[in-house]
């Protein structure tokens, strides 16, 4: 399948979660880069079409880790989860929905075309992040130079740090950051929700520091709607396993408990390879 040629995103005015469930699914071509299958589509609904990404469970390749499940399920759960607590600022991920396509059934979501140069990681010399920054690490630059990796003290990453703290990513990097008319949106979201502690982020820049109010006040939003019986654990029932609920739930108590955001911790690498 050929390179898909990019089409603008677009404004529309019907709702993005309609037109994704509902429109007809044109695939434009396939996303090379990525391990497993991403097709770049089109989705048309009552005369309005934009652009989206489709990734059928089809094309998924076994995970070792991951045993149980799907991607796209996970995917669309980081969906849900976002959406529950999409207060100012907080929507960090596009819409996404579970829906049948040209291959099988899979997960679709809202394309985002990257508009905005903001600079979220940065490589810098010495042993402090400077002003504005926060440190990750160490990273081997080549064979005779180390740099400090930072990322930007941006309250839209404290957001998505607390976000991926909940769902338990496994794979935050660089890449699965977009920017565009100032939002920023969190992308693939495959490897998340685990039963066991497999946080692997750049987003360490905050660790161990208290959470803030906000973080704090959307926390406990998400710990009423994954109540038993509740909207959000309904629809996450059908996409993760009862443990994995559960243990979402289990998550979401430590942090209000604890009022901080998490450290490293464990056995597995807490930044994930390679970080961009």
């Amino acid at each position: 399948m050929p390179a898909p040629e990019r089409i603008p995103a677009g404004s529309v005015s019907a709702d993005p979660v309609t037109l994704l469930t509902r429109g007809e699914l044109t695939v434009r071509g396939r996303i090379r880069e990525a391990s497993n299958a991403v097709l770049y589509c089109t989705v048309s609904y009552e005369g309005e079409e934009t652009a989206c990404v489709y990734k059928p469970v089809a094309g998924e390749r076994p995970l070792w880790d991951f045993p149980d499940g799907t991607l796209a399920g996970r995917e669309v759960a980081a969906y849900e989860v976002s959406r529950a607590i999409a207060r100012d600022g907080w929507d960090l991920v596009p819409p996404t929905v579970w829906r049948d396509g040209p291959y099988g059934e899979g997960m679709c979501q809202l394309w985002i075309e990257a508009s905005d140069g903001t600079e979220l990681l940065a490589l810098v010399d010495g042993d402090e992040p400077g002003e504005g920054w926060k440190a990750i690490g160490f990273a081997q630059v080549d064979e005779d130079r180390t740099a400090l990796l930072v990322h930007a003290d941006d309250v839209r990453l404290r957001r998505l740090a607390v976000l991926d703290a909940v769902i338990n990513n496994g794979d935050r990097k660089g890449g699965h950051l977009l920017t565009a008319e100032g939002r920023l949106h969190g992308i693939d979201h495959g490897v998340t929700f685990n039963a066991e502690d497999k946080l692997r982020t750049l987003l360490w820049g905050w660790a161990g520091e208290p959470l803030p109010e906000e973080a704090l006040e959307a926390l406990g939003t998400l710990r009423d709607a994954l109540k038993e019986g509740a909207d959000l654990a309904e629809r996450l029932a059908g996409l993760i396993t009862p443990a994995e609920l559960d243990a979402t739930r289990a998550r979401v108590a430590a942090l209000l408990s604890s009022g901080r955001h998490p450290e490293p911790g464990g056995d597995w690498p807490p930044i994930p390879w390679p970080p961009v």
